[in-house]
């Protein structure tokens, strides 16, 4: 199941874990199954920028958001002997927290069927499970997650991370969570925004020495369900080709960098004047304002239906422009069949206008460019995705 890969640079052997990443379900389409997806999404609209709400981080929460969409997950183990965990590896938060015995909401008790692994961390099974007297607090778009920290070792692939803290949920209050096919989070991002100033998994991964390079990249898959991985320790010339453009960070808390503009058909139609963005894996769109991401639509032709929905018709995917990114200089390409999702229910805009000036570089994104995430030097790295 996981992989380790040695190469040698510059006289130097590195060696990197590969962890799979598996593309299940998305809460959409387990919603659209049952014929609730209309009715939840009005009274729960998605809000993906809440996620990067500085006002709640200044009080120590780690927002999210619900993400109706989100599909890519990896697995984990915590304690001894392990207990298995589905968690989104989500480069736009920096906690670990997973379920526990302790909680008792809706989410916790009433997973899917499809949900086979250990569902509730039990920290009375695990002889290296370590308590703690703090507490953790995780905002969301419709409700919160709370629980308690204490200390583990979590295993990440063939990474054996000890006395790592993470977050063991005792409320999961609404019903967002039962739809999801993952259970918990892995936040990837900077320690400045950890709730409860807990360690992340990958700071705890450089100070122990687990990684021989202090950065990890992205490969999502852009058909299948396989073939999607996370690397850790280095960067695998096996998922992208061409050279890797170095991208300077314009905040280090989350990935965010600044984009130029954005252009469709040579003209700029987005970002005239710059705009700040986050390179996330734990959103699946690419969201904008909406000023600037309605007029993309209306360059692309994209425009919304009876039902309020950006919906496209699938046979235009092949005739739509591109939508290119302009970042550090370099011109970053969307084809059409990158920002058009396309489900067995139809098709529809991978892009998400957003009342916040702060743009979201997700999946739709991330699965058309390599990208990698060097904390070493601060900086994004993005290469053509194979």
């Amino acid at each position: 199941r996981y992989t380790y890969r040695t190469s040698l640079k510059n006289g130097i052997l590195s060696l990197f874990f590969r962890i799979p990443l598996y593309k299940g379900k998305s809460a959409r389409e387990a919603l659209k199954e049952k014929g609730l997806l209309e009715e939840f999404m009005e009274m729960h609209p998605y809000n993906p920028s809440i996620k990067f709400n500085s006002a709640l981080a200044q009080i120590a929460n780690e927002p999210l958001t619900n993400d109706y969409d989100l599909s890519y997950y990896g697995i984990i183990s915590i304690g001894t002997p392990p207990q298995s965990f589905k968690v989104i590896f989500d480069t736009g938060s920096s906690n670990l927290w997973v379920p526990s015995i302790y909680c008792s909401s809706y989410a916790c008790s009433n997973k899917p069927l499809n949900h086979s692994l250990c569902l509730k961390f039990n920290p009375t099974k695990s002889s290296t499970y370590r308590a703690s007297s703090q507490t953790i607090s995780v905002q969301y778009g419709t409700g919160a997650m709370s629980g308690i920290l204490g200390y583990d070792t979590v295993t990440v692939g063939s990474i054996v991370d000890t006395n790592q803290i993470f977050g063991l949920s005792k409320n999961e209050p609404g019903s967002f969570l039962y739809y999801v096919e993952f259970d918990g989070i892995l936040g990837l991002a900077y320690p400045s925004i950890s709730a409860s100033g807990a360690t992340p998994v990958f700071d705890n991964m450089m100070s122990e020495g687990l990684v021989s390079q202090d950065l990890f990249s992205f490969y999502l898959s852009r058909n299948g369900q396989e073939g999607s991985v996370v690397t850790f320790g280095g960067v695998d010339p096996a998922y992208y080709t061409g050279s890797i453009h170095w991208i300077p960070l314009s905040s280090e808390t989350y990935w965010q960098i600044t984009v130029q503009n954005v252009k469709v058909k040579g003209q700029v139609v987005a970002c005239v004047y710059g705009c700040e963005a986050i390179v996330d894996t734990g959103t699946s769109l690419l969201v904008g304002d909406s000023n600037n991401i309605n007029n993309i639509l209306a360059w692309v032709g994209i425009y919304k239906d009876q039902n309020g929905q950006y919906s496209v018709n699938c046979n235009n995917i092949g005739s739509m422009p591109d939508v290119t990114f302009v970042i550090n200089g370099v011109e970053f390409a969307l084809p059409a069949s990158a920002y058009v999702m396309q489900t067995s229910y139809g098709c529809s805009s991978g892009f998400s206008p957003s009342n916040d000036q702060l743009w979201i570089l997700g999946d739709v994104f991330i699965r058309e460019w390599y990208s990698i995430f060097d904390r070493a030097n601060n900086m994004v790295g993005l290469a053509k995705a194979v």
